[in-house]
């Protein structure tokens, strides 16, 4: 038994660091994928070589399957580990397993998007033995399969920040209320531009093509609180209004903001406000806009709240943004699992917060300014 937790251990850990480097489509070698040996078996250590991280984590757990650390196993899959959202998300993950006594194990996909990277990890967690995983899903709709092969095996998994397609299809979902962080910023907008709201120009900086539901929440919360009726509710696109000029998914990074407002501003040369999925993307949009001369009398606003992005607000390159919460929803949702464990009880879902962070107040909705969001970025 401790040879078995003592080979355990580093493999768990490999396979977390891995994942944010490969998808499980490159687990197996050309051909047939098998090494045989000169008897036409496979040893123990080529067998290794060529199982995927995920898959190997199962054949040593099956190995030692009577593990004592299987049961305490609480398991975080975000959609990348280099976003700060996430990189503060794991931070309160950690930090509240070890305080619960429980043994974290944090994956990532290798990009936003990344449904077979998060559909590995998920297979690597059962295999450990994980009682409950915090999913923070790239694809809302595409992964609702795998969650439900985790659920039956009686896995609680909660989602954090983004909801699945449907939300039932996880036991619970602790985040932020994704479409009344949009409708704040929109409302926000709005006021601020008072008459000239009607006619002004919009590009909106987008996370994925799939739409994934963070995606159209936050986006249609914006024109709903800019006042501009949505045609469909679980999509978005330029038809809904003349007003928008141009739309471009970014990845939720600031490379891709940056290359979908160039793209943007080679079609619509003239704009007047940006809506950014998050703060990443408005600050690459931002810098395109600079950098085309274009930055000056150009409202952004976004959703995030983290501490560089209150410092971008501050500094007035972004007009306002949402703030959210992603270490409380970490540490919620580990404790949750925790409860889970000790007595079996599911639980409800949780909004964790959302605060409109500006310097510059408009009548009628409520805000804070940059001095206390720097207080709370990212609680």
């Amino acid at each position: 038994m401790y040879f078995a937790a003592m080979v355990l251990r580093p493999q768990q850990h490999l396979c977390a660091e891995e994942l944010t480097q490969r998808t499980a489509s490159q687990s197996t070698s050309p051909s047939n994928g098998r090494t045989a040996t000169g008897n036409g078996e496979e040893s123990l250590s080529e067998k290794l070589a060529n199982l995927s991280c995920a898959a190997a984590t199962a054949f040593l757990l099956a190995f030692a399957s009577a593990s004592a650390y299987a049961a305490d196993i609480v398991g975080l899959i975000t959609k990348t580990n280099t976003n700060p959202f996430f990189v503060k998300m794991k931070q309160g993950f950690d930090a509240k397993a070890k305080e619960l006594g429980l043994t974290p194990q944090a994956y990532a996909g290798k990009y936003d998007g990344d449904n077979e990277g998060q559909v590995a990890a998920i297979e690597a967690l059962m295999a450990a033995g994980a009682k409950g995983i915090l999913l923070v899903p790239s694809d809302s709709t595409a992964i609702v399969p795998t969650v439900e092969k985790a659920r039956k095996a009686g896995v609680l998994v909660i989602t954090l920040d983004t909801p699945l397609d449907p939300v039932s299809a996880a036991d619970a979902n602790f985040g932020t209320d994704n479409f009344k962080a949009g409708l704040l910023i929109g409302q926000w907008a709005k006021a601020t531009l008072g008459d000239k709201a009607g006619s002004a120009k919009i590009a909106t900086l987008d996370l994925a093509p799939n739409e994934p539901t963070v995606d159209y929440l936050r986006h249609n919360g914006f024109l709903t609180g800019f006042g501009i009726p949505v045609k469909d509710q679980k999509h978005y696109a330029m038809s809904d209004s003349p007003q928008i000029v141009g739309s471009d998914v970014t990845k939720g990074s600031d490379e891709g903001g940056r290359k979908a407002m160039e793209k943007i501003l080679q079609k619509a040369p003239e704009i007047s406000v940006v809506y950014a999925i998050n703060e990443p993307a408005a600050d690459g949009g931002y810098a395109a806009l600079k950098a085309a001369g274009k930055e000056k009398g150009v409202l952004l606003v976004a959703v995030d709240g983290g501490c560089p992005g209150i410092k971008s607000v501050k500094e007035g390159v972004i007009g306002a943004t949402s703030q959210q919460y992603p270490l409380l929803m970490a540490s919620k949702g580990v404790e949750a699992v925790a409860e889970f464990i000790k007595t079996g009880k599911k639980p409800e879902s949780l909004d964790t917060g959302e605060q409109l962070v500006t310097d510059h107040p408009v009548p009628g909705v409520p805000s804070i300014d940059t001095d206390e969001g720097m207080k709370l970025c990212w609680g």
